[in-house]
């Protein structure tokens, strides 16, 4: 080789990569820059444009509180909603995704109200619609907050037009949605225990409460037997319950005909209050020595006792005489809900302080009637936690003033320890000890409730609509016919369904819509449609402030009615009903959108939620649910698997990891993690996919590259080399993945097999393999024009499957490719041909890449040995005994396959020294150098170099082609 020769420069002969997409992305400066645009450019009206006369698909967004700046269970919300709309607007649909919010409820009352008292305002002294302005104005500036942060994660929507519960047309409709309930006669009156928050002064439903470890009292409280057999005369029955406060409201004991009962004698005593020797119990036979222990007593037992007997007993109340008060009956009830894994077998009943007892109570109240027992419910607590006169002993006129059970700062009150107190001093506790178990607390002020006996109004469950359904009846249809991601989402709904109480709607509150009907003062309801059409006329013009205005009564009555009879209900409805009912304003009123919706999703909190809600409102009224399907989605714990907490310190808002690594870095960890379960992000993790994310960029960054030297050229399948068709095939069987993934929400399976298609068969087999020919081949080249052709459909496929879960890279990427093109965002998922799946092909590239597999772990230890320093310079020696495997690789050009400058197949076993794969029979290396020279412009080291005397220190290959390039020395 000639020493000018050696100083030739080739570079420009080459068709090396080319692009301005840079390596390092940068997204938290671009990504900001690319929403700019959008909104500039007007991308959400572009997209409904071209949109025009599809198939509809309508995401129903479920409304966040408009109250705080969105956190990470936000951002994966949104997340996902939006990859759903953008995958089906790129697959034939108008998606047309309007985002929501819940103005009303306690949430943002809450936040005015603090204000108040930073002030030292009282709410009770301010006029209710100047506190409702000011619940409104806080609503609407969060609302702003949250939609920038919304589309700063790419959220794509209708944030100009958004639907929320606090508009008047909304308000109307949703009072609307109220009195059709009403008129159908589902709708009542009536007492009945209720979870209630002392600290906000209202009623809570089950979806407004969670559950928290607290340590309560626990007491085992003995009853006289007054009347019963003659056997049993003198005994007592023994109750245990971790609400002593409950006790003043007792009316009866249950028991279970199911379980065995005996009658006990304690035999000694150790104790200062409790039992006495000689005195006679009556347990459950399971429960009795474990009672006997907490009371320190030992027990004899003295016989059996019958169900028969028990239903026949009688007792007194162990307060009996307190206050001039419980001198009434307390009968024994036979229970379904009383077990024998706690306690005494026997249960404590209060039907003022929970369902269970209501029910129990309720059902035996014409029983009780006949037998002269009054199955009045007293209201023993009143909404500020205060023991009332229906509590003699411990209410008004108490000494030291009313008992307390929560005082309205969510602590223990005194109420627990008087009653106790009281149950000493007339010898009537049988134990007491301390307990620690799971207790409800409202969500919002974290404080305990407690459950109280109170007028509210409520929906039925169970009673006929008249066409031989009930509210419960068609939820469960309802249920039946709808499509639930993943599937165990049903059968939690379900089971919430067949379980619920009747829905208690009214809330003690100031901020919301009201329950916009009038009642008389027994609960009858005023059925009429002129004077409903005036209610609904002036919320449509005046928002639901027009309730509380002065003269609102008068007003909508009208003449026709006696002001005087009829009362306005001055309530305002639970806010689940304002969500529950956003489908009748958002899916039916907006003509760019369809009813019913094709999906729900949200946090399977919301099973107990806004699905729930949604799902009954819309049942009453239309006799069916609201939505087709039902995703769901778990929440979001730290690295540790620990839930997220301000005070433990392992947070992560979406905001720090925006300003960090980028949305596009979220969006990714939301797309490859298990969504379906509860999911883990930390650094570690983040970091992870930042990695994860670095791959694919240089993937779609070496494409872009190249593709700056593609004409567009089309080769025909036919024509094109096995290696590209195996390419197209692959894209084929992603195709189907890709689009079966969308519409199965199951975005992991669809990021885990771009991701590993695009590090595993594009950037480490095939771009790796096809360089030679992308670069040095000549332009005519067959092999090169199908390869770009073949890189060129992998970019349009890959980016605009990529669209919806990244859509600021495939914007970046789809632009650097297309400069003319108005956003990647208006393109189509591209068409993928039936004729390019070829299985056949595929087996037969299996087995190649089996034997290729083998030869690149032979080089690997030469590499690793520095014996070579890349694989071009090897000429190894390929053993392969199977004949299947030997019969694939015929008519293949090995070397190049396996990135070497020659290869030798033969069909013999190897050496037993030779380099094999315990997963690949029969195929083994003997590893060999090239021979020859290294190509001043390939690199690849052959015999020909030279052979073309204009160019002496090239290949023939490269020589070739820098004469059809006019390349001169």
């Amino acid at each position: 080789m000639t020493e000018t020769a050696e100083k030739i420069d080739y570079s420009s002969t080459l068709y090396l990569p080319q692009t301005e997409f840079p390596m390092r992305a940068g997204l938290p400066q671009k990504e900001p820059e690319t929403v700019a645009r959008w909104q500039k450019m007007g991308l959400y009206k572009k997209l409904r444009a071209s949109a025009a006369g599809r198939e509809k698909f309508v995401l129903h967004d479920g409304p966040p509180y408009a109250n705080g700046n969105i956190h990470i269970g936000h951002a994966l919300n949104k997340i996902l909603k939006d990859v759903i709309n953008r995958s089906f607007q790129m697959r034939g649909f108008d998606a047309n995704y309007v985002p929501g919010w819940d103005c009303h409820g306690l949430p943002i009352e809450w936040k005015i109200e603090e204000k108040y008292r930073e002030k030292g305002k009282n709410k009770d002294e301010v006029p209710v619609n100047e506190f409702r302005k000011e619940c409104r104005d806080f609503a609407s500036g969060w609302i702003e907050v949250q939609s920038e942060e919304f589309k700063r994660l790419g959220i794509e929507g209708d944030f100009e037009n958004p639907y929320t519960t606090m508009n008047f047309h909304a308000e109307a409709r949703i009072a609307g949605e109220l009195m059709k309930i009403a008129k159908a006669g589902q709708l009542y009156r009536g007492s009945k225990p209720v979870m209630w928050s002392v600290v906000e002064r209202t009623a809570l439903a089950e979806a407004e409460v969670e559950y928290a470890d607290v340590e309560s009292d626990m007491i085992w409280v003995k009853f006289p037997i007054t009347e019963g057999p003659d056997a049993l005369a003198g005994a007592f029955v023994v109750i245990w319950t971790t609400t002593p406060w409950t006790i003043p409201g007792n009316r009866a004991i249950a028991y279970s005909s199911r379980y065995a009962y005996g009658l006990y004698e304690v035999a000694t005593a150790e104790n200062d209050y409790g039992p006495q020797p000689g005195e006679k119990l009556i347990f459950a036979k399971r429960l009795a020595e474990e009672s006997a222990a907490k009371a320190k007593v030992t027990f004899n037992f003295v016989r059996d006792v019958e169900a028969d007997e028990l239903g026949a007993i009688t007792c007194a109340h162990p307060l009996h005489g307190l206050g001039g008060g419980y001198a009434f009956h307390v009968p024994l009830l036979d229970g379904d809900h009383v077990t024998d894994d706690a306690g005494t077998g026997f249960v404590h009943t209060a039907p003022g302080h929970g369902r269970e007892d209501f029910d129990a109570w309720m059902d035996s109240a014409r029983a009780l009637e006949a037998r002269g027992i009054s199955s009045a419910i007293p209201f023993t607590v009143d909404d500020a936690g205060y023991f009332t006169a229906d509590a003699p002993g411990f209410g008004p006129d108490a000494e030291g003033g009313a008992g307390r059970v929560i005082d309205d700062k969510g602590k223990k009150g005194d109420a627990n320890d008087r009653v106790i107190k009281a149950l000493i001093a007339r010898h009537t506790l049988f134990a007491r000890g301390r307990l620690k178990h799971s207790y409800p607390h409202s969500w919002r002020s974290k404080k305990p409730v407690i459950f109280r006996n109170t007028p509210q109004w409520f929906v039925y469950m169970d009673k006929d609509f008249g066409d031989g359904t009930t509210l419960r009846s068609r939820a469960l249809k309802a249920i039946d016919g709808t499509r639930f991601v993943p599937g165990a989402g049903q059968n939690r709904l379900r089971a919430m369904i067949e379980q619920r109480p009747d829905w208690v709607l009214s809330r003690q509150r100031a901020w919301g819509v009201p329950i916009a009907i009038f009642a008389d003062d027994q609960g009858e309801i005023l059925i009429d449609d002129a004077v409903n059409a005036r209610i609904l006329e002036a919320f449509e013009k005046e928002g639901a402030d027009a309730w509380f205005a002065e003269g609102a009564k008068e007003r909508f009555l009208g003449n026709d009615h006696d002001h005087a009879k009829w009362h306005q209900v001055m309530d305002i409805l639970d806010v689940w009903f304002d969500s529950g009912s956003t489908h009748t304003f958002t899916l039916e009123d907006r003509p760019d959108l369809k009813w019913p919706a094709d999906v729900y999703l949200e946090g399977s909190d919301q099973h107990r939620g806004w699905f729930h809600s949604s799902l009954l409102e819309s049942c009453a009224t239309r006799g069916r649910a609201p939505y087709n399907a039902v995703v769901t989605h778990g929440f979001t714990m730290d690295e540790k698997g620990e839930k997220m907490s301000k005070s433990k310190g392992n947070t992560v808002t979406p905001q720090e990891v925006m300003k960090d690594a980028g949305a596009d870095i979220l969006r990714l960890w939301v797309m490859t993690t298990d969504y379906w379960e509860d999911q883990r992000l930390g650094k570690t993790i983040i970091q992870t996919n930042i990695d994860a994310y670095r791959k694919l960029r240089n993937t779609v960054r070496w494409m872009l590259g190249t593709l700056a030297h593609d004409k567009g050229e089309v080769i025909a399948l036919s024509d094109m080399p096995e290696l590209e068709q195996l390419m197209l095939h692959r894209l084929a069987e992603l195709d189907r993945l890709v689009r079966e993934g969308y519409d199965a929400f199951d975005f992991k399976r669809i990021a885990r097999a771009l991701i590993d298609f695009s590090n595993v068969e594009l950037s480490a087999f095939y771009f790796d393999v096809r360089k030679d020919a992308l670069y040095c081949d000549a332009p005519s080249s067959i092999r090169r024009r199908a390869a770009l052709q073949v890189i060129r459909t992998l970019f349009d496929c890959l980016v605009t499957w990529l669209a919806p879960m990244l859509p600021f890279t495939a914007e970046e990427a789809w632009l650097s490719r297309n400069p003319e093109a108005v956003s990647v965002h208006l393109e189509q998922f591209a068409t993928v041909p039936a004729e390019w799946r070829n299985d056949a092909l595929a087996e037969k590239w299996r087995k190649i890449r089996e034997v290729r597999k083998v030869v690149t772990g032979a080089l690997e230890i030469e590499r690793k040995d520095k014996r070579i320093g890349s694989s071009l310079e090897a000429a190894p020696v390929v053993h392969v005994a199977d004949a299947d495997l030997r019969q694939a690789l015929e008519g293949q050009d090995f070397a190049e396959i396996c990135i070497t400058s020659a290869i030798e197949v033969v069909g013999s076993e190897g050496s037993a020294d030779a380099f094999a794969l315990p997963d690949v029979a029969k195929v083994s290396v003997v590893p060999r150098l090239a021979e020859g020279q290294k190509c001043a412009r390939s690199w690849r080291i052959t015999t020909d170099v030279g052979s073309d005397p204009l160019y002496p220190d090239v290949s023939a290959r490269d020589a070739a082609a820098l004469r059809e390039l006019g390349f001169k020395p």
